[in-house]
């Protein structure tokens, strides 16, 4: 398979690996800065972006295979790489399978979810998917405006008004219930769990997550990090489900410490034990998305008066 990506930079080769319903373009506030530093590559994985689908079974194994192949075909594997959501479970699926990925930072993974937060994610994420391709029509205004881009982004981000519209656009431009998107949530949700590693096989990972993450709350870090117990755990202040939309500065600190080798954990060790998110601030993201579906079909339907 031919996935489609760009290659920009020079230096030590760095993966980036976009998350459920994204592109590549989710690394476009990073991508110049790593670039500097950096011989980047950032895929679209299969079935999103400009890459061909999958044929037959969407998941995580499945994906993994697919980037695997890739890296092979480059003559990559080794590779640093860095995942955000869905994409940051698929780096350390490819750091547990070993000799595939050099050090990996993922951010916000999922799949570490459990009880009622496994329902809230599959249906949480259908919804916006629907929304999404409902206002595509309307999607530059939407996105140009704060307003409705805090409404649109609120699940997503900390602070959804300061992310870059362009950015907005291009996030919500791919992030529609394709057939790809709606295997890849059925597997993730209800598939099997994420394998861990064992103690001493993954030496340099750092799993990245922000303190006002929606999608993955932060409590799921304790699961993480008893599958991945070589992890160093790095909080990100007033950030979101997107280190690299809402903290990009810190994003790009972040993976070229952690990839040249330098990375000190933060000191002292943040608590694992978060203050609890209530579940209605949890569904903060999709009340908003309801409401701005609302709108939409209250005024974007309206007929023309006739003449």
């Amino acid at each position: 398979m031919t996935l489609n990506y760009i290659r920009r930079g020079a230096g030590k080769p760095l993966l980036l690996l976009h998350g459920l319903g994204s592109s590549l373009k989710t690394w476009d506030l990073i991508l110049d800065e790593l670039a500097s530093q950096r011989d980047v590559i950032a895929l679209d994985l299969p079935g999103f972006g400009q890459s061909p689908a999958l044929n037959g079974e969407v998941s995580i194994p499945t994906l993994a295979d697919a980037v695997t192949d890739f890296l092979t075909q480059h003559q990559l594997l080794g590779i640093d790489a860095v995942g955000n959501s869905m994409g940051a479970r698929l780096v350390l699926e490819l750091a547990r399978r070993g000799n595939v990925v050099g050090a990996v930072v993922s951010l916000d993974p999922g799949g570490f979810w459990q009880g009622w937060q496994v329902a809230y994610f599959y249906q949480s994420i259908r919804l916006s998917a629907q929304l999404s391709r409902l206002i595509q029509p309307i999607l530059p205004p939407l996105v140009g405006n704060p307003i409705s881009r805090t409404l649109l982004l609120a699940q997503f981000s900390a602070h959804p008004w300061t992310v870059p519209a362009g950015a907005a656009l291009n996030e919500f431009r791919a992030f529609l219930p394709t057939p790809s998107f709606t295997k890849l949530l059925d597997s993730l949700a209800y598939g099997s769990p994420q394998q861990g590693a064992p103690v001493g096989s993954i030496p340099n990972l750092v799993i990245g997550w922000g303190r006002q993450d929606r999608i993955c709350p932060p409590s799921q870090s304790k699961l993480a990090l008893k599958r991945f117990p070589d992890a160093h755990l790095h909080w990100f202040s007033n950030c979101g489900h997107f280190p690299q939309l809402d903290v990009p500065a810190e994003t790009v600190a972040l993976i070229l410490a952690v990839t040249d080798g330098r990375y000190s954990p933060q000191f002292p060790v943040p608590s694992l034990v978060q203050p609890s998110i209530s579940v209605e601030k949890i569904f903060i993201g999709l009340s908003a998305a309801v409401l701005v579906v609302g709108l939409v079909l209250a005024f974007g339907g309206k007929k023309k008066p006739q003449t």
